[in-house]
């Protein structure tokens, strides 16, 4: 296809998640990938979901993405740099800095290697959860070493480019510093607050709203592959929990003593702290603007989303994210439509009109 940057033969090793979505991706613009894996039936399963071919005699990739668990990310890319000596190597895995450090020791060429990743993925692992569009709007990191130079690198950047990816360059300390703050640690505390659920009796459950479940949500991830992420960057993650656990530990020590001098405050600081610390997170591809939300009702009957998301469209406007709230032994449920604050007031106007209801307190 006329549209894509990558022309030559893609290898891809591991036929998870990230592997399988790379290769349902790239095979629909046309690219020749391959797709291995350690498990021969694994390899199948991802072969028959279109993910590539299996690998042939006299192939010759131009890059090679290693999609393996971390523990085994260094062994594998150094096999592919000596078994394919004219590819451009990369890795997906979740940190960066351990399997640089390990293809160092091992003296494999790093003038070929350029560790890389995707902030992208979904709670559940594995080939039958992959998505071509997995990538689409999300970061890709280049984490960039001064043993390969920017051309020899540009391969993977037209391969990122044509995953729909938004390109991002830090080193690997930077990464590994920076994935500790937003995606290893809240990992870390969204399961032990989920944990806390377990002792909650069914009556309590059963009242959970929106709310827990956002706060949770990502406490479904895999134990095994995040006790090799985390002790990869264990430290880095430390540095984010320690004080965490300094604000907790004030605000345990507030709630235990309500009515004493200061208690209060200690609470309605940490509650504006965290105010500002979701003001900073930037909108949809990365955009720092902010967007107005308006809240629709829906009957929870067959089309009604769809209806909804139609009748959006047809009133010219793009919307940037949307969330769905059922209402507990209701049929019904809401949907949080955020669009660009100067076609809000619009929208939510041409939508009433429509017969749809809204929230009020969003008008």
């Amino acid at each position: 296809m006329s549209d894509r940057r990558v022309t030559d033969q893609v290898r891809i090793v591991g036929s998870g998640l990230l592997g399988a979505s790379i290769g349902l991706a790239l095979g629909a613009k046309g690219v020749d990938v391959i797709v291995d894996d350690a498990s021969p039936a694994a390899r199948r399963l991802a072969i028959d979901y279109g993910a590539g071919r299996a690998p042939a005699e006299g192939d010759a990739p131009g890059v090679i993405v290693v999609a393996v668990p971390p523990d085994v990310t260094a062994e594998v890319v150094a096999a592919e740099l000596a078994r394919f000596p004219d590819a451009l190597v990369t890795d997906v895995a979740s940190v960066k800095l351990a399997p640089l450090a390990e293809l160092r020791e091992r003296g494999a060429d790093l003038s070929r290697y350029l560790g890389s990743h995707p902030m992208a993925g979904r709670e559940r692992g594995g080939t039958i959860s992959a998505r071509a569009d997995l990538f689409e709007g999300r970061p890709w990191i280049l984490a960039g070493h001064d043993g390969i130079s920017y051309g020899r690198a540009r391969p993977l950047e037209d391969l990122v480019l044509d995953l729909g990816a938004v390109l991002i360059e830090m080193d690997a300390v930077e990464h590994d510093r920076a994935v500790a703050l937003v995606s290893h640690a809240p990992q870390l505390v969204a399961s032990m607050l989920a944990a806390r659920l377990d002792a909650g009796t069914d009556p309590a459950l059963r009242l959970a709203g929106q709310g827990v479940r956002d706060t949770t949500r990502i406490a479904a991830s895999d134990p095994a592959l995040w006790v090799q992420i985390l002790g990869a960057n264990a430290a880095a993650v430390a540095d984010v929990l320690r004080p965490l656990r300094d604000d907790l530990d004030a605000v345990l020590s507030a709630l235990e003593a309500p009515e004493a001098s200061g208690s209060r405050r200690t609470i309605a600081e940490v509650m504006a702290a965290g105010n500002a610390g979701v003001a900073r997170l930037p909108g949809k591809h990365g955009q720092a603007k902010r967007f107005a939300t308006l809240v629709v009702k829906i009957d929870d009957k067959p089309g009604e989303l769809a209806r909804l998301l139609t009748e959006i469209g047809e009133e010219g406007v793009n919307m940037e994210d949307l969330r769905l709230e059922h209402s507990p032994g209701a049929q019904l449920g809401f949907a949080e439509i955020s669009v660009v604050p100067e076609a809000a007031h619009a929208l939510a106007a041409a939508l009433e009109k429509r017969g749809w209801a809204l929230g009020e307190e969003d008008r």
